[in-house]
Protein backbone atom coordinates (compact mmCIF):
# COMPACT_ATOMS: atom_id res chain seq x y z
CA UNK A 1 0.00 0.00 0.00
CA UNK A 2 1.54 3.32 -1.03
CA UNK A 3 1.53 5.24 2.19
CA UNK A 4 3.41 8.29 0.86
CA UNK A 5 6.84 7.17 2.06
CA UNK A 6 9.60 6.29 -0.60
CA UNK A 7 9.75 2.83 0.64
CA UNK A 8 6.70 1.82 -0.14
CA UNK A 9 6.27 2.91 -3.14
CA UNK A 10 9.59 1.35 -4.03
CA UNK A 11 8.11 -1.96 -2.56
CA UNK A 12 5.09 -1.81 -4.97
CA UNK A 13 7.60 -1.27 -8.34
CA UNK A 14 9.47 -3.92 -6.91
CA UNK A 15 6.74 -6.44 -6.74
CA UNK A 16 5.20 -5.37 -10.31
CA UNK A 17 8.35 -5.74 -11.99
CA UNK A 18 8.93 -9.25 -10.39
CA UNK A 19 5.33 -9.74 -11.98
CA UNK A 20 6.15 -8.73 -14.92
CA UNK A 21 9.23 -10.64 -15.18
CA UNK A 22 7.40 -13.53 -14.46
CA UNK A 23 4.32 -13.05 -16.68
CA UNK A 24 7.32 -11.81 -20.09
CA UNK A 25 9.15 -15.51 -19.61
CA UNK A 26 6.03 -17.07 -19.16
CA UNK A 27 4.42 -16.14 -22.31
CA UNK A 28 7.68 -16.43 -24.35
CA UNK A 29 8.23 -20.23 -23.07
CA UNK A 30 4.72 -21.09 -23.59
CA UNK A 31 4.97 -21.39 -27.70
CA UNK A 32 8.36 -23.60 -27.40
CA UNK A 33 6.17 -25.99 -25.21
CA UNK A 34 3.49 -25.70 -27.53
CA UNK A 35 5.41 -26.53 -30.08
CA UNK A 36 6.49 -29.65 -27.74
CA UNK A 37 3.16 -30.55 -26.78
CA UNK A 38 2.35 -31.40 -30.51
CA UNK A 39 5.07 -33.85 -31.10
CA UNK A 40 6.43 -35.24 -28.23
CA UNK A 41 5.08 -37.36 -24.89
CA UNK A 42 3.12 -34.82 -23.23
CA UNK A 43 3.26 -36.26 -19.70
CA UNK A 44 6.81 -36.36 -19.00
CA UNK A 45 6.93 -32.54 -20.36
CA UNK A 46 4.50 -31.16 -18.17
CA UNK A 47 5.58 -33.25 -15.48
CA UNK A 48 9.36 -31.71 -15.92
CA UNK A 49 7.69 -28.05 -16.05
CA UNK A 50 5.99 -28.78 -12.41
CA UNK A 51 8.66 -30.01 -10.86
CA UNK A 52 11.36 -27.61 -12.43
CA UNK A 53 9.47 -24.26 -11.07
CA UNK A 54 8.99 -26.07 -7.39
CA UNK A 55 12.53 -26.64 -7.58
CA UNK A 56 13.76 -22.96 -8.59
CA UNK A 57 10.70 -21.32 -6.05
CA UNK A 58 11.96 -23.59 -3.34
CA UNK A 59 15.50 -21.83 -3.91
CA UNK A 60 14.83 -18.36 -4.58
CA UNK A 61 13.75 -18.20 -0.87
CA UNK A 62 17.16 -18.14 0.21
CA UNK A 63 18.35 -15.45 -2.24
CA UNK A 64 19.45 -12.68 0.10
CA UNK A 65 18.58 -8.85 -0.76
CA UNK A 66 22.24 -8.50 -1.72
CA UNK A 67 21.53 -11.05 -4.89
CA UNK A 68 18.23 -8.67 -6.08
CA UNK A 69 18.96 -9.94 -9.74
CA UNK A 70 19.15 -13.51 -9.04
CA UNK A 71 16.17 -13.26 -7.86
CA UNK A 72 14.89 -11.70 -11.05
CA UNK A 73 16.20 -14.70 -12.33
CA UNK A 74 14.51 -17.19 -10.35
CA UNK A 75 11.49 -15.51 -10.80
CA UNK A 76 11.65 -15.76 -14.77
CA UNK A 77 12.58 -19.30 -14.35
CA UNK A 78 9.47 -20.30 -12.82
CA UNK A 79 7.39 -18.67 -15.56
CA UNK A 80 9.08 -20.82 -18.07
CA UNK A 81 8.42 -24.13 -15.72
CA UNK A 82 4.84 -22.68 -15.37
CA UNK A 83 4.49 -22.47 -18.87
CA UNK A 84 4.46 -26.40 -19.73
CA UNK A 85 1.78 -27.06 -17.93
CA UNK A 86 -0.43 -24.25 -18.54
CA UNK A 87 0.06 -25.47 -22.60
CA UNK A 88 -0.20 -28.93 -22.38
CA UNK A 89 -2.80 -30.27 -19.61
CA UNK A 90 -5.82 -28.93 -21.25
CA UNK A 91 -4.73 -30.87 -24.78
CA UNK A 92 -5.06 -34.07 -22.41
CA UNK A 93 -7.76 -33.42 -21.21
CA UNK A 94 -9.20 -32.52 -24.91
CA UNK A 95 -8.03 -36.12 -25.45
CA UNK A 96 -9.49 -37.76 -22.89
CA UNK A 97 -12.92 -36.51 -23.17
CA UNK A 98 -15.56 -35.09 -25.46
CA UNK A 99 -18.88 -32.71 -25.56
CA UNK A 100 -20.49 -32.12 -22.44
CA UNK A 101 -17.90 -34.03 -20.51
CA UNK A 102 -14.98 -32.27 -21.28
CA UNK A 103 -17.00 -29.03 -21.17
CA UNK A 104 -16.79 -30.78 -17.27
CA UNK A 105 -13.48 -31.35 -16.99
CA UNK A 106 -11.66 -28.55 -18.48
CA UNK A 107 -14.24 -26.73 -16.06
CA UNK A 108 -12.38 -28.81 -13.11
CA UNK A 109 -9.57 -27.66 -14.14
CA UNK A 110 -9.95 -24.22 -14.98
CA UNK A 111 -10.81 -24.19 -11.17
CA UNK A 112 -7.43 -24.22 -10.06
CA UNK A 113 -6.65 -21.12 -11.76
CA UNK A 114 -8.63 -18.61 -9.39
CA UNK A 115 -8.77 -21.33 -6.51
CA UNK A 116 -4.48 -21.38 -6.69
CA UNK A 117 -4.38 -17.97 -7.20
CA UNK A 118 -6.48 -17.19 -4.13
CA UNK A 119 -5.21 -19.56 -1.74
CA UNK A 120 -1.86 -18.02 -2.60
CA UNK A 121 -3.18 -14.87 -0.81
CA UNK A 122 -4.30 -16.43 1.86
CA UNK A 123 -1.32 -19.26 2.39
CA UNK A 124 1.49 -16.67 1.54
CA UNK A 125 0.11 -14.03 4.10
CA UNK A 126 -0.25 -16.15 6.85
CA UNK A 127 2.94 -18.03 6.46
CA UNK A 128 4.48 -14.68 6.16
CA UNK A 129 2.94 -13.22 9.37
CA UNK A 130 3.54 -16.70 11.10
CA UNK A 131 7.19 -16.51 10.69
CA UNK A 132 7.67 -13.05 10.69
CA UNK A 133 9.75 -13.02 7.18
CA UNK A 134 8.33 -13.19 3.71
CA UNK A 135 10.57 -15.52 2.52
CA UNK A 136 8.40 -18.26 3.80
CA UNK A 137 5.29 -17.64 1.30
CA UNK A 138 8.06 -19.11 -1.25
CA UNK A 139 8.30 -22.06 0.54
CA UNK A 140 4.79 -23.68 1.37
CA UNK A 141 3.69 -23.98 -3.09
CA UNK A 142 7.16 -26.39 -3.59
CA UNK A 143 5.72 -28.91 -1.41
CA UNK A 144 2.47 -28.73 -3.06
CA UNK A 145 4.29 -28.74 -6.88
CA UNK A 146 6.44 -31.60 -6.83
CA UNK A 147 3.49 -34.06 -5.52
CA UNK A 148 1.42 -33.00 -8.27
CA UNK A 149 4.36 -33.92 -10.50
CA UNK A 150 4.55 -37.31 -9.15
CA UNK A 151 0.99 -37.56 -9.28
CA UNK A 152 1.11 -36.63 -12.96
CA UNK A 153 3.94 -39.48 -13.71
CA UNK A 154 2.22 -42.00 -11.64
CA UNK A 155 -1.46 -41.96 -12.94
CA UNK A 156 -1.97 -38.95 -15.72
CA UNK A 157 -2.65 -41.05 -19.31
CA UNK A 158 -0.87 -39.78 -22.16
CA UNK A 159 -3.92 -40.64 -24.64
CA UNK A 160 -2.96 -40.28 -28.84
CA UNK A 161 -4.25 -37.26 -30.41
CA UNK A 162 -7.31 -37.34 -31.17
CA UNK A 163 -8.36 -40.38 -29.60
CA UNK A 164 -11.52 -38.72 -27.86
CA UNK A 165 -12.99 -37.47 -31.00
CA UNK A 166 -12.46 -41.04 -32.36
CA UNK A 167 -10.24 -39.60 -34.59
CA UNK A 168 -6.80 -41.09 -33.79
CA UNK A 169 -6.43 -43.36 -36.95
CA UNK A 170 -7.96 -40.85 -39.40
CA UNK A 171 -5.58 -37.91 -38.43
CA UNK A 172 -2.93 -37.14 -41.39
CA UNK A 173 0.52 -36.25 -40.64
CA UNK A 174 1.77 -33.23 -38.86
CA UNK A 175 2.07 -30.33 -40.68
CA UNK A 176 5.24 -28.08 -39.87
CA UNK A 177 4.97 -25.47 -37.46
CA UNK A 178 4.43 -22.50 -39.74
CA UNK A 179 1.66 -24.34 -41.51
CA UNK A 180 -0.05 -24.51 -38.50
CA UNK A 181 0.48 -20.81 -37.54
CA UNK A 182 -1.21 -19.79 -40.60
CA UNK A 183 -3.91 -22.13 -39.78
CA UNK A 184 -4.66 -20.66 -36.97
CA UNK A 185 -4.46 -16.96 -37.64
CA UNK A 186 -6.79 -17.83 -40.24
CA UNK A 187 -9.40 -19.55 -38.13
CA UNK A 188 -11.46 -16.50 -36.92
CA UNK A 189 -12.99 -17.82 -33.62
CA UNK A 190 -10.05 -18.90 -32.12
CA UNK A 191 -8.34 -15.08 -33.08
CA UNK A 192 -11.50 -13.69 -31.06
CA UNK A 193 -11.73 -15.81 -28.97
CA UNK A 194 -7.73 -15.23 -27.56
CA UNK A 195 -8.43 -11.66 -27.88
CA UNK A 196 -11.58 -11.93 -25.76
CA UNK A 197 -8.68 -13.88 -23.16
CA UNK A 198 -6.68 -11.22 -23.09
CA UNK A 199 -9.05 -8.84 -21.67
CA UNK A 200 -10.13 -11.26 -19.24
CA UNK A 201 -6.56 -11.59 -18.15
CA UNK A 202 -5.69 -7.58 -18.56
CA UNK A 203 -8.50 -7.42 -15.45
CA UNK A 204 -7.48 -10.30 -13.54
CA UNK A 205 -3.94 -9.16 -13.58
CA UNK A 206 -4.73 -5.58 -12.75
CA UNK A 207 -7.03 -6.78 -9.59
CA UNK A 208 -4.63 -9.36 -7.90
CA UNK A 209 -2.03 -6.54 -7.83
CA UNK A 210 -4.11 -3.48 -6.98
CA UNK A 211 -7.31 -4.07 -5.51
CA UNK A 212 -5.87 -5.35 -2.01
CA UNK A 213 -4.30 -1.91 -2.02
CA UNK A 214 -7.27 0.02 -3.13
CA UNK A 215 -9.57 -1.32 -0.33
CA UNK A 216 -6.77 -0.80 2.26
CA UNK A 217 -6.70 2.77 1.17
CA UNK A 218 -10.76 3.20 1.10
CA UNK A 219 -10.39 1.85 4.71
CA UNK A 220 -8.00 5.17 5.55
CA UNK A 221 -9.90 7.45 3.59
CA UNK A 222 -13.11 5.92 6.08
CA UNK A 223 -10.62 6.59 9.05
CA UNK A 224 -11.41 2.69 10.06
CA UNK A 225 -7.23 2.12 9.41
CA UNK A 226 -4.32 4.01 9.47
CA UNK A 227 -1.93 4.23 7.22
CA UNK A 228 0.71 1.15 7.26
CA UNK A 229 4.23 2.22 7.77
CA UNK A 230 5.20 -1.14 9.58
CA UNK A 231 7.74 -3.17 7.99
CA UNK A 232 5.27 -6.09 7.66
CA UNK A 233 1.46 -4.51 7.28
CA UNK A 234 -1.12 -5.80 8.29
CA UNK A 235 -2.99 -8.52 5.48
CA UNK A 236 -6.59 -8.54 6.06
CA UNK A 237 -7.77 -7.04 2.72
CA UNK A 238 -5.24 -9.43 0.69
CA UNK A 239 -6.81 -12.64 2.56
CA UNK A 240 -10.51 -11.20 2.14
CA UNK A 241 -9.74 -10.86 -1.45
CA UNK A 242 -7.65 -14.51 -1.82
CA UNK A 243 -10.95 -16.10 0.25
CA UNK A 244 -13.38 -14.43 -2.39
CA UNK A 245 -11.18 -15.32 -5.32
CA UNK A 246 -11.12 -19.35 -4.40
CA UNK A 247 -15.20 -18.77 -4.25
CA UNK A 248 -15.61 -16.80 -7.27
CA UNK A 249 -13.52 -19.16 -8.71
CA UNK A 250 -15.50 -22.29 -8.23
CA UNK A 251 -18.56 -20.58 -8.30
CA UNK A 252 -17.70 -19.03 -12.08
CA UNK A 253 -16.48 -22.01 -13.36
CA UNK A 254 -19.22 -24.50 -12.45
CA UNK A 255 -21.50 -22.10 -13.77
CA UNK A 256 -20.23 -21.48 -16.64
CA UNK A 257 -20.41 -24.92 -17.25
CA UNK A 258 -23.53 -25.78 -16.09
CA UNK A 259 -25.18 -23.03 -18.39
CA UNK A 260 -23.23 -23.71 -21.41
CA UNK A 261 -24.43 -27.30 -20.93
CA UNK A 262 -28.32 -25.58 -20.59
CA UNK A 263 -27.62 -22.97 -23.80
CA UNK A 264 -26.28 -25.73 -26.12
CA UNK A 265 -30.15 -27.08 -26.07
CA UNK A 266 -31.02 -23.99 -27.66
CA UNK A 267 -28.21 -22.96 -29.81
CA UNK A 268 -25.01 -24.45 -31.17
CA UNK A 269 -23.36 -21.06 -30.80
CA UNK A 270 -23.64 -21.38 -26.62
CA UNK A 271 -20.09 -21.36 -25.74
CA UNK A 272 -19.43 -18.07 -27.05
CA UNK A 273 -22.51 -16.62 -26.08
CA UNK A 274 -22.66 -17.57 -22.89
CA UNK A 275 -19.09 -15.66 -22.74
CA UNK A 276 -20.07 -12.51 -24.17
CA UNK A 277 -23.05 -12.31 -21.52
CA UNK A 278 -21.36 -12.64 -18.64
CA UNK A 279 -18.39 -10.10 -20.04
CA UNK A 280 -20.66 -7.78 -20.12
CA UNK A 281 -22.25 -8.56 -16.69
CA UNK A 282 -18.51 -8.44 -15.21
CA UNK A 283 -18.31 -5.07 -16.60
CA UNK A 284 -21.28 -3.86 -14.91
CA UNK A 285 -20.26 -4.99 -11.12
CA UNK A 286 -16.78 -4.19 -11.93
CA UNK A 287 -17.61 -0.35 -11.99
CA UNK A 288 -19.85 -0.16 -9.35
CA UNK A 289 -16.75 -1.12 -7.04
CA UNK A 290 -15.46 2.34 -7.48
CA UNK A 291 -18.98 3.74 -6.86
CA UNK A 292 -19.61 2.14 -3.65
CA UNK A 293 -16.19 1.49 -1.64
CA UNK A 294 -15.47 5.02 -0.35
CA UNK A 295 -18.39 4.41 1.28
CA UNK A 296 -19.07 0.70 1.69
CA UNK A 297 -16.01 -1.76 2.14
CA UNK A 298 -18.75 -4.48 2.16
CA UNK A 299 -20.61 -3.14 -0.41
CA UNK A 300 -17.57 -3.48 -2.31
CA UNK A 301 -17.04 -7.04 -1.57
CA UNK A 302 -19.95 -7.73 -2.80
CA UNK A 303 -19.49 -5.67 -6.34
CA UNK A 304 -16.27 -7.87 -6.27
CA UNK A 305 -17.95 -11.37 -5.55
CA UNK A 306 -20.09 -10.41 -8.31
CA UNK A 307 -18.19 -9.00 -11.35
CA UNK A 308 -15.30 -12.28 -10.13
CA UNK A 309 -18.04 -14.68 -10.68
CA UNK A 310 -19.42 -13.63 -14.02
CA UNK A 311 -15.36 -12.90 -15.40
CA UNK A 312 -14.38 -16.44 -13.90
CA UNK A 313 -17.27 -18.12 -15.74
CA UNK A 314 -15.98 -17.91 -19.17
CA UNK A 315 -12.50 -19.59 -18.35
CA UNK A 316 -13.14 -23.20 -18.94
CA UNK A 317 -15.39 -22.24 -21.92
CA UNK A 318 -12.93 -20.44 -23.55
CA UNK A 319 -10.58 -23.32 -23.88
CA UNK A 320 -13.64 -25.38 -25.18
CA UNK A 321 -13.86 -23.08 -27.77
CA UNK A 322 -10.57 -23.90 -28.74
CA UNK A 323 -10.96 -27.52 -28.56
CA UNK A 324 -14.03 -27.19 -31.36
CA UNK A 325 -12.09 -24.91 -33.48
CA UNK A 326 -9.03 -26.32 -33.75
CA UNK A 327 -7.55 -30.27 -34.69
CA UNK A 328 -5.92 -32.11 -32.45
CA UNK A 329 -2.52 -32.07 -33.62
CA UNK A 330 -2.42 -28.57 -33.90
CA UNK A 331 -4.48 -27.97 -30.16
CA UNK A 332 -0.92 -27.49 -27.65
CA UNK A 333 0.09 -25.00 -29.92
CA UNK A 334 -3.21 -23.63 -30.25
CA UNK A 335 -3.24 -23.12 -26.08
CA UNK A 336 0.37 -22.05 -26.13
CA UNK A 337 -0.17 -19.17 -28.37
CA UNK A 338 -3.81 -18.07 -26.88
CA UNK A 339 -1.66 -18.02 -23.54
CA UNK A 340 0.87 -15.61 -25.29
CA UNK A 341 -1.05 -13.53 -26.53
CA UNK A 342 -3.88 -12.93 -23.25
CA UNK A 343 -0.48 -12.77 -21.11
CA UNK A 344 1.35 -10.27 -23.64
CA UNK A 345 -1.99 -8.18 -23.80
CA UNK A 346 -3.47 -8.47 -20.64
CA UNK A 347 -1.75 -9.03 -17.51
CA UNK A 348 2.42 -8.71 -18.44
CA UNK A 349 1.52 -4.71 -18.53
CA UNK A 350 -1.99 -3.98 -17.01
CA UNK A 351 -0.51 -3.31 -13.27
CA UNK A 352 2.38 -1.43 -14.42
CA UNK A 353 -0.41 0.76 -16.66
CA UNK A 354 -2.52 0.90 -13.84
CA UNK A 355 0.23 2.39 -11.77
CA UNK A 356 1.34 4.56 -13.73
CA UNK A 357 -1.92 5.85 -14.71
CA UNK A 358 -2.09 6.38 -10.51
CA UNK A 359 0.61 7.92 -10.42
CA UNK A 360 0.04 10.32 -13.22
CA UNK A 361 -2.95 11.33 -11.83
CA UNK A 362 -1.40 11.36 -8.19
CA UNK A 363 1.30 14.07 -9.22
CA UNK A 364 -1.88 16.63 -10.67
CA UNK A 365 -2.66 17.52 -7.18
CA UNK A 366 -1.78 17.75 -3.64
CA UNK A 367 -0.99 14.08 -2.08
CA UNK A 368 -3.61 13.44 0.60
CA UNK A 369 -5.06 9.93 1.62
CA UNK A 370 -8.44 10.92 -0.45
CA UNK A 371 -6.92 11.97 -3.37
CA UNK A 372 -4.56 8.13 -2.96
CA UNK A 373 -7.77 6.52 -2.95
CA UNK A 374 -9.25 8.02 -5.89
CA UNK A 375 -6.53 8.57 -8.27
CA UNK A 376 -6.37 4.44 -7.96
CA UNK A 377 -9.67 4.01 -8.07
CA UNK A 378 -10.23 6.25 -11.34
CA UNK A 379 -6.90 4.34 -12.68
CA UNK A 380 -8.75 0.66 -12.25
CA UNK A 381 -11.94 2.13 -13.94
CA UNK A 382 -9.85 1.34 -17.20
CA UNK A 383 -10.49 -2.40 -16.55
CA UNK A 384 -14.21 -2.41 -17.24
CA UNK A 385 -13.68 -0.92 -20.07
CA UNK A 386 -11.42 -3.41 -21.54
CA UNK A 387 -13.80 -5.97 -20.10
CA UNK A 388 -16.61 -4.69 -22.31
CA UNK A 389 -14.20 -5.11 -25.34
CA UNK A 390 -13.66 -8.32 -24.69
CA UNK A 391 -17.40 -8.93 -24.36
CA UNK A 392 -17.25 -7.49 -27.90
CA UNK A 393 -14.32 -10.44 -29.38
CA UNK A 394 -16.79 -13.00 -27.65
CA UNK A 395 -20.34 -11.61 -29.90
CA UNK A 396 -17.68 -11.76 -32.89
CA UNK A 397 -16.47 -15.08 -32.11
CA UNK A 398 -20.20 -16.51 -32.01
CA UNK A 399 -20.35 -15.45 -35.86
CA UNK A 400 -17.66 -17.19 -36.97
CA UNK A 401 -17.99 -20.28 -34.22
CA UNK A 402 -20.02 -23.17 -36.31
CA UNK A 403 -18.08 -22.19 -39.04
CA UNK A 404 -15.03 -22.71 -38.10
CA UNK A 405 -16.30 -25.87 -36.16
CA UNK A 406 -17.54 -27.76 -39.39
CA UNK A 407 -13.83 -26.78 -40.56
CA UNK A 408 -12.12 -28.18 -37.85
CA UNK A 409 -14.67 -31.88 -38.33
CA UNK A 410 -13.81 -32.08 -42.08
CA UNK A 411 -10.46 -31.84 -41.13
Amino acid sequence: VNTGSGRSVTVIFCFSFLSTVFICSFMVAAPIFGYLGDRFNRKVILSCGIFFWSIVTLLSSFISKEYFWLFVLSRGLVGIGESSYSSISPTIIGDLFTSNTRTMMLSVFYLAIPLGSGLGYILGSSAKEAAGDWHWALRVSPILGITAGFLILLFVPDPKRGSADQLGGRIRSRTSWLCDMKALAKNRSYVFSSLASAAVSFATGAFGIWIPGYLFRARVVQKTAEACTKEICSSTDSMVFGAITCVTGLLGVVIGALTTRLCRQKTERADPLVCAVSMLGSAIFICLIFVVAKKSIIGAYVCIFIGETLLFLNWAITADILMFVVIPTRRATAVAFQSFTSHLLGDAGSPYLIGLISDALQQKYTTSALWRFLSLGYALMLCPFIIVLGGMFFLATALYFLDDKDKAEAQ
